[in-house]
Parts: C-alpha cells; structure tokens; sequence
C-alpha cells in the first residue's frame, strides 16, 4: 500500500471506481437510462429494490429530491436495511426460496414497468428468483451487481444462476469480491467497503440519463424538488398529483 493514510486511500480507490463504471459502464448505463425513460413515456410505472446494504441505493432514488417521481421502493420485509432484529435474520431472508414470488404475488408490479433490482453479489435466491419471476411477468429488468462474483463465488439459487443471467441490461460495479478495498498488516481483515458509493453512483446516473433522454423527446421529466427550497413542496405536489395512479409511496 502507498504511504497514505487510510482514509486518503480509501477515496482513491472509490475515485478509481468510479473512474472505471464511466468509462465501462458508459453504453449500459446509457442503455439503462434509455429504458427508464421509454417506461415512463410509455405510461410505465419505476421500481427498485435492494436486500440489507443494497437496498441504501434504492432507497437513494425513491422519493428523492432531483429525481424521478415515479420511482417506487419495492419492499421485502425483513430485508430492506438493517433495520430488521437480528440484523442477520435479513441476510438468511435473502436465502430463502419462494420469497420473492410471493411479494411479486402481492406487489403492484405489472407488464411494461420496470425494475432495478440491485444485489452486490447476486447470487442470493431473492435477487435472482425477484428477476426471474418480474421478467415472466412481463417487467423489464435492470441488475445492478458485481460481475466478478459470478465467476468467484457461486450461486445460492437452486437453478445455479446469478442475477446477472436474469437481466434485460446489467450494470456491473467493478466491485471485488469481498466489498473490502483497504489492507494493512496491522489489521486482521480487509475494510473500507466502497459499493454503496459506487452503486447509488451507478443508479442515480441512470436516473440522470433517462430525465435527460426525456427532455431531448419534449417530454418534461417527472422530477421532484428539495422541500428545502422555496416553492419545492408547490412544485412536487403537483408532480406527485400528475402522476398520482404511478407513486405508490403516498397514499
């Protein structure tokens, strides 16, 4: 390691990552965006869900001040954050088989929406049954993963598959396995994990790509303003009332 202190290093390697998903990712995430952006025009509503640290970059989207309206969490309970007692009965929610069909059975997901289904390694049951069982329905299907588990780990999945083979575009985060980007032989174990940045990155250039590809098509971008701004909370109730039959985070 270069004589830097830890925390130094730990910015250059996200700084490096971030790097590397702008350069590579370019035409997926382009891709991505593009998809978003036909969904909406199309009448379709937005999804996203992640499991335990995954589900921060999805939470980044919903609801969010500068981004799209139309973008609802997909909810697991038990397995969105850490907020679950014990914490670690929501990493063996993610292994449990069948889960993810009955959330779908009971979610308001239908053909022509779209979903963004974020899960670091993807080789969990729930990300990989949650794509399998969305695309059967007829949703376009968005992974955000690191490719590199595929090949480093395996599935958990009985059908041996990762949520990369269950995508219509995959976004991959360059992350090593282990999420750990820092080591030093004063310390026992790898530390500084860099997917949540590089992730909620990732997501919210999508985002940026298809309010974009909207407004090159005449078509105003349901976006959403800080409540901290004046005239924000005016601006985002009439979005929110436009658009009210597409939110299902307010009643």
């Amino acid at each position: 390691m270069s004589d830097r202190k830890p925390a130094g290093q730990f910015l250059d390697a996200a700084i490096d990552l971030l790097r590397r998903v702008r350069d590579e990712e370019a035409n997926s995430i382009e891709a991505a965006g593009t998809l978003l952006a036909d969904t909406v025009q199309n009448g379709g509503r937005l999804f996203a869900f992640g499991a335990g640290h995954s589900s921060l970059a999805a939470q980044d989207v919903v609801y969010r001040a500068g981004g799209l309206a139309l973008m609802n969490l997909l909810t697991v309970p038990g397995v969105v954050g850490v907020d679950v007692m014990p914490a670690t009965l929501g990493s063996a929610l993610e292994r449990v088989d069948g889960l993810a069909s009955a959330v779908l059975d009971s979610s308001p997901l239908r053909e022509g929406d779209a979903l963004v289904i974020i899960s670091l390694s993807g080789r969990n049951a729930l990300p990989v049954e949650m794509a399998m069982n969305a695309r059967a329905l007829g949703v376009r299907v968005i992974g955000v993963t690191s490719v590199a588990y595929a090949s480093e780990t395996t599935s958990r999945h009985t059908s041996g598959t990762f949520l990369k083979d269950h995508c219509d575009i995959v976004l991959d985060s360059k992350i090593a396995v282990g999420d750990a980007e820092l080591t030093l032989d004063t310390v026992p174990a790898p530390f500084a994990p860099a997917s949540t940045v590089v992730t909620s990155a990732l997501v919210q250039a999508v985002t940026a790509t298809a309010a974009g590809a909207l407004a090159d098509r005449g078509i105003e971008p349901p976006l959403l303003r800080s409540g901290n701004v004046d005239g924000g909370h005016e601006w985002n109730g009439r979005v929110l009332e436009q658009y009210r039959d597409r939110i299902f985070y307010r009643r």
